[in-house]
């Protein structure tokens, strides 16, 4: 049917139809841009894509278990992740395989150059491996977002805020190789701190203005110059062969398939040692199966020797055996009594030591008391020594007058202890008759 030959009613209820499908189809279609607009603003954000990073990059002997994507780890937290991965030229001896990465702000304020490593550290058990780096403990940070400038001595000394402008450099004394530092970097630029400058002979230095902090990294720091250089980024096309990154240090661990390997050689060098070691146990038990085998039979043979002692050692004990017969009946009621008596001595003698030994306790006891009033009248009667030696002496003089004394002198006569001579007997007169019969 031909749109003319509908009625003025039916065209215009179908054109407001039309108008509102065409605003349905309109707002879906916001509805969609809206929805994709947000997912792709809220991935961006969720993935860092409007953050500033900051590039680093290591040195690997391999690349097992890395990839291009690969997150970046710091403290436990996701902080960048891996962009490029590439073999060295073969005449360099030293490395073999060239990681670059980045860290997302603001992660990378923990990289110092004292401290902050890139160590590859196993993880999982498939040899997957994951770049982590770790903070920074002392020295500067690897990269600063304040302009950076060189300026003579003249123009740093005109600059206004003097204390706002840092020093980009470590000034040392001449021909000291960074040894003898005597103004470090970051400094601020105060007057004395430019004289010291000047006294050294420098008529250049390089600044850094910490009134402005740009959003990009602007200088990175030569561990080699030992000073801030200018950043320049490696998107810029004019100037990708000059890019400098910071480079960090590396700390590598084998992958799992490494050390597995490595496990399974030395399983199969000490395979053969063990083997023989399972021989000689296997030998061993053998022999000890034997040698059991062979004690069953001695035990057997054994068994009646056995019996037979058991039946002798019972014929001992009873009444009317070889001992009893060998010792007489009255053996054992005379051991009985012979005991008993040893134990009524032995009683005895204690109790008779022990009174013994209470008695000279108690005499001991007294010559103890009569010591010590001995001493006692010795110490209150300190003349008592010189009495006793005056009588002495005095006793003595008294028996040597009475030796001299012509009435007592016979009682002191000195006498020999020579046997006294036995009288002589003459002998008795008998006559020949008597001699004869002698």
């Amino acid at each position: 049917m031909a749109l003319q030959d509908l009625t003025p009613q039916l065209r215009t209820r179908l054109s407001r139809m039309e108008r509102a499908v065409g605003w349905f189809v309109l707002l879906a279609t916001a509805l969609l841009l809206f929805g994709f607009a947000y997912y792709a603003y809220h991935t961006a954000e969720r993935k860092g894509w409007f953050k500033t990073r900051a590039p680093y990059f290591t040195f690997t002997q391999r690349a097992t278990g890395l990839k291009v994507g690969d997150p970046v780890m710091l403290m436990g937290f996701e902080v960048g992740q891996i962009t490029r991965i590439d073999a060295q030229p073969p005449d360099d001896w030293y490395f073999n395989v060239y990681v670059e990465f980045e860290i997302k702000e603001p992660y990378y304020d923990y990289m110092w150059t004292v401290g902050s490593r890139a160590r590859i550290t196993t993880a999982d058990f498939l040899g997957k491996r994951v770049l982590e780096v770790t903070k920074g403990t002392n020295g500067y940070p690897t990269y600063v977002f304040n302009p950076f400038r060189e300026l003579t001595l003249n123009e740093a000394k005109n600059l206004p805020t003097p204390e706002k402008w840092k020093l980009a450099q470590d000034i040392d004394a001449a021909n000291t190789n960074g040894l003898n530092l005597v103004v470090p970097a970051l400094t601020p630029l105060l007057q004395t701190n430019l004289q010291r400058i000047a006294t050294l002979g420098r008529t250049q230095i390089r600044v850094l203005d910490t009134n402005v902090k740009r959003k990009s990294p602007t200088a990175v720091w030569d561990d080699k110059k030992g000073s801030y250089v200018k950043f320049i980024p490696k998107d810029n096309p004019a100037a990708s062969l000059k890019a400098n990154l910071y480079w960090l240090l590396t700390d590598e661990s084998p992958a799992v398939t490494e050390r597995l390997e490595e496990l399974v050689g030395q399983v199969e060098k000490a395979l053969p040692d063990f083997l023989s070691l399972t021989n000689q146990i296997v030998g061993a038990l053998s022999n000890t199966f034997n040698l059991t085998s062979n004690l069953n039979t001695v035990a057997t043979d054994a068994r009646p020797v056995a019996t037979n002692l058991a039946y002798i050692s019972a014929q001992l004990r009873e009444p009317g055996a070889f001992g009893e017969w060998l010792l007489g009946t009255n053996a054992p009621r005379q051991v009985n009594a012979t005991v008993e008596n040893a134990n009524s001595i032995i009683t005895h003698a204690d109790t008779n030591l022990a009174a013994f030994f209470a008695n000279l306790a108690v005499s001991l006891d007294n010559l103890a008391g009569i010591t010590s009033n001995l001493n006692a009248q010795v110490q209150s009667n300190t003349n008592i020594l010189g009495a006793i030696s005056k009588a002495v002496v005095d006793a003595d003089d008294l028996v040597q007058g009475l030796k001299r004394h012509w009435l007592l002198r016979s009682a002191f006569r000195t006498r020999t202890n020579a046997p006294a001579m036995a009288p002589t007997v003459a002998p008795r007169l008998t006559s020949p008759k008597d001699q004869e019969k002698r």
